[in-house]
């Protein structure tokens, strides 16, 4: 029998449908990369990583970022891949599972572009093939490095400025999301969601540093969000127009999270609108506190606006809200040393979502301490506590 939910907390598991996906409460799984799949294939471990938080509750469950159909679209050989029919097969036993434990699943697709390399391991032969390609880079650019939490010597390596994306490069990387979104629907996923935030291929058209192009693809936040446009265009096209499909974004990057890509809500409104009309059902603003100021700068009320709530105004769509719920420790925080602590933050979470900043809401390092979090959440009972040591580790280290 399940247990009925806390008048403090109804607000999380009001029903939602986004393009005809029926989704049972608010929250979310928040995709975040383990780097547990062999050969790029999720196997038995990975089924049972997702589908244990759907039976826990969680409504919609989103894949760790999977690399499409090109090569250098992923760093690491145990990254998950959607490339053909191999990769079809072994995620559809993952989406069976997670529509078995009652919950919906969306593939994560992305491609790291300027970051290619960063953390780059392969098993052999692959290794030896793959490093011979250069980043996807729009203008050859790694970007200006300002806040990160990359060393000294990881910036130093990588830097040096690379040939930029021909108009190959740019047209085949188009195709590939394509093909992979396509591959998605195959595979069984519920949708589709484009990370388009962090530094990475899509983003970096977005971010002046790294788009210094003088065709067509670059100048000023409009051209330049032309690229991620046509991304979402042709996944809209590949997918039909009856599967939803997300996108992820933000106003930092890794190289600098400081970096703010817009700087007024019309700029803002520029480039997420190029998106909605590119075919957007959803927007998933990341950043590093759910409830942080988008332009703090802002008289009144404005000024307090996160986000996800100005995507949701700017856009009339609904939209996602990511970052340290129940966490009092940001992930660059602990990633500097900062040891982790809880903070019941709910309560605020609750209210932004009453009065109209976000829709949905992900937890990511929660449902790594607690994979029935919802249940957790319904009950309005204690939260777990979150032990990077413990529970951070890679997925197979964790779960062998």
């Amino acid at each position: 029998m399940t247990a009925p939910i806390a008048p403090t907390r109804e607000a999380l598991f009001r029903p939602l449908e986004v393009r005809g996906m029926h989704l049972a409460n608010r929250l979310v799984m928040s995709p975040m990369t383990r780097m547990g799949c062999p050969g790029g294939l999720p196997d038995d471990v990975n089924r049972d990583y997702y589908a244990d938080r759907a039976a826990g509750g969680t409504a919609l469950i989103v894949t760790e970022g999977i690399g499409g159909d090109h090569p250098p679209s992923v760093d690491h050989s145990m990254t998950p891949r959607l490339d053909g029919p191999e990769s079809v097969a072994a995620w559809r036993v993952v989406t069976d599972a997670v529509h078995a434990a009652g919950g919906r699943i969306l593939a994560q697709l992305w491609h790291v572009g300027p970051l290619w390399g960063a953390n780059a391991r392969f098993d052999r032969p692959d290794r030896d093939r793959l490093m011979q390609m250069h980043p996807m880079r729009p203008s050859g650019r790694w970007g200006t490095p300002g806040v990160t939490t990359y060393s000294e010597r990881s910036i130093a390596r990588w830097s040096p400025e690379v040939a930029p994306m021909t108009e190959a490069d740019i047209a085949e990387t188009i195709a590939a999301f394509a093909r992979s979104a396509a591959l998605a629907v195959r595979a069984g996923f519920d949708g589709v969601t484009l990370h388009g935030g962090h530094g990475y291929l899509l983003d970096s058209f977005v971010w002046a540093d790294t788009n210094r192009r003088t065709d067509s693809w670059g100048g000023d936040l409009a051209a330049r969000s032309r690229y991620p446009a046509a991304v979402v265009a042709a996944v809209r096209e590949a997918i039909g127009p009856d599967t939803p499909l997300f996108y992820r974004f933000s106003q930092h990057t890794q190289q600098d999270y400081t970096v703010r890509k817009a700087t007024t809500p019309g700029e803002l409104g520029v480039y997420l609108g190029a998106l909605a009309d590119a075919g957007v059902d959803l927007f998933d603003a990341s950043t590093r506190r759910f409830d942080d100021p988008a332009f703090p700068d802002l008289e009144g009320d404005d000024g307090t606006v996160t986000l996800a709530g100005w995507a949701r105004r700017l856009t009339g769509l609904p939209s996602g809200a990511v970052g340290g719920v129940g966490i009092g420790t940001s992930l660059r925080e602990q990633k500097s040393g900062k040891p982790t602590h809880s903070a019941d933050n709910i309560d605020a979470v609750v209210a932004a979502m009453e009065r109209g900043e976000f829709d949905l809401i992900s937890l990511g390092r929660l449902h790594l301490a607690e994979p029935a979090i919802a249940r957790v959440l319904r009950e309005a009972g204690p939260l777990p506590e979150f032990v990077r040591e413990v529970h951070e580790m890679p997925l197979r280290q964790a779960e062998d």
